[in-house]
């Protein structure tokens, strides 16, 4: 066991434990059945910070080894414990102060990627000296479509799991209203709008050209994106994942503004805008590709340019069904796509004698993403394939018994982050869905770990 002692973990959550002594006893292999122990919990146990401000729960939730909030991670970082928190009053509790942080976030800046603990605290060292409008407390400011659909979701699957309507009070609902603006700002109808970002750098993908605007792209409905769910800048500045993430996003919204609010002008513009960005998404989404046929590009810029890759960040081209972006009649449109992102032919997918994977530019060639794998994993219906996923991702922690950012694809101890909380409790979610999905996954015997499985 590598968590930290008992004393020194931030939360404890009893569901939480006797899901890891429940799931652990299914698990044949040991150590799968020790990653899964470290990696489910280890959101609680080294990254929350349960508080609370005017008697309300107020929960700050750093990635790991950065001690900032940033509003996707820290949705998807507490996403796997919402399915406890009937079990656990005191779980729901803490994620309840997860949503109110980060409605408070949205209200200082709907722009921001990242928020610092209180808004005395220090930027981000990289971050002092961007040109933005940088406000108090906020930690960096990257504009990215995801962080504002991942609150959403997170909101959206707390109400459906705990039926409370506790956080959504008229602050919330403020920043409801403000989510919907700036999407609709960033339609960019009337102008460019009010965002800008400029960052002196040597990584090109930290900053956008053009004074901070990014690269010209026609307004056709979709919502534009500065930068990726990854941090780096868009090429084409309508980004496909994240538009069709705000789609779903949108209608998970314009639910809660009907049934929780109980406002129907918002509820309306919510399914308006969602109808708006779909249409724009079918004209102007998509690319013809020789080897998959038709998908979703990457990128593109209305102009009838497109970027034809996927990066292991999500959403990307395969995280779209696990984040619940497909709708029936899309299906096989996505698992085109999710070919195509499996493929050679996406140029940052890597073939290595350690596992075969996803990356991208954030860290570079060669390496791969163990989310990309997961990701994977979650969107397969074969059970070879999702073995094969496991075995990855079991001979890929270096013996550290954690998921990292990633790794050299021929050598799993070249690795970036060795705390990154986010990968760890996706991993534990992984688990959870297979023991009670595809129990038999998790019975096969250490020996079978060894031997590669053949996809083709």
């Amino acid at each position: 066991m590598r968590r930290p002692p008992l004393s020194e973990r931030r939360f404890t959550s009893v569901a939480i434990e006797d899901a890891i002594r429940r799931v652990s006893a299914q698990i044949a292999d040991p150590e799968l059945a020790l990653i899964f122990s470290n990696c489910l919990p280890n959101t609680l146990d080294t990254t929350v910070s349960p508080d609370s401000l005017d008697g309300k729960p107020d929960t700050f939730v750093i990635t790991g080894d950065i001690d900032a909030m940033w509003l996707r991670d820290s949705s998807a970082q507490v996403w796997p414990y919402l399915a406890f928190c009937k079990e656990d009053p005191r779980l729901s509790i803490l994620i309840e102060g997860v949503i109110r942080r980060q409605t408070r976030c949205i209200l200082i800046d709907p722009y921001a990627n990242a928020f610092l603990r209180t808004v005395d605290s220090k930027p981000l060292s990289w971050a002092v000296h961007d040109d933005t409008l940088m406000k108090p407390g906020v930690g960096e400011r990257k504009w990215e479509i995801d962080s504002l659909c991942y609150i959403i979701r997170l909101a959206y699957g707390y109400w459906q799991a705990t039926g409370s309507t506790a956080p959504f009070d008229a602050e919330w609902h403020e920043a409801a209203r403000a989510i919907v603006h700036t999407f609709r700002q960033q339609q960019r109808k009337h102008g460019s709008g009010p965002y800008r970002f400029q960052r002196a750098s040597p990584h090109p993908t930290d900053t956008l050209p053009l004074d901070g605007y990014g690269n010209p792209a026609r307004s056709v409905g979709l919502i534009y994106s500065g930068f990726r769910p990854s941090d780096d800048a868009c090429i084409f500045p309508l980004f496909i994942p994240s538009n069709l993430f705000a789609v779903a996003s949108l209608r998970q919204l314009a639910v809660l503004a009907d049934k929780v609010c109980h406002d129907s002008a918002l509820a309306n513009d919510c399914a308006s805008l969602a109808d708006e960005v779909a249409a724009a998404l079918a004209q102007y989404g998509q690319v013809d590709t020789a080897s998959h046929g038709r998908i979703w590009a990457y990128e593109v810029d209305g102009y009838g340019n497109t970027l034809r890759m996927d990066d292991a960040n999500a959403p990307g081209l395969v995280s779209l069904e696990y984040l619940g972006c497909v709708t029936p009649s899309q299906s096989d449109l996505y698992r085109r796509s999710r070919a195509f992102a499996l493929s050679v032919e996406n140029p940052y997918f890597f073939h290595g004698t350690a596992a075969d994977g996803v990356g991208g530019p954030h860290i570079g060639l060669g390496y791969i993403w163990p989310m990309s794998i997961m990701f994977r994993a979650f969107s397969s219906t074969d059970d070879r394939e999702i073995f094969q996923c496991l075995r990855w991702l079991r001979n890929s922690t270096a013996a550290t018994y954690f998921m990292h950012e990633s790794f050299w694809k021929d050598d799993p101890a070249r690795y970036t982050r060795p705390w990154f909380a986010w990968a760890n409790t996706l991993f534990g979610e992984l688990i959870l869905k297979l023991a009670k999905e595809k129990p038999a996954l998790l019975q096969v015997s250490s020996q079978s770990f060894g031997h590669s499985v053949s996809l083709s």
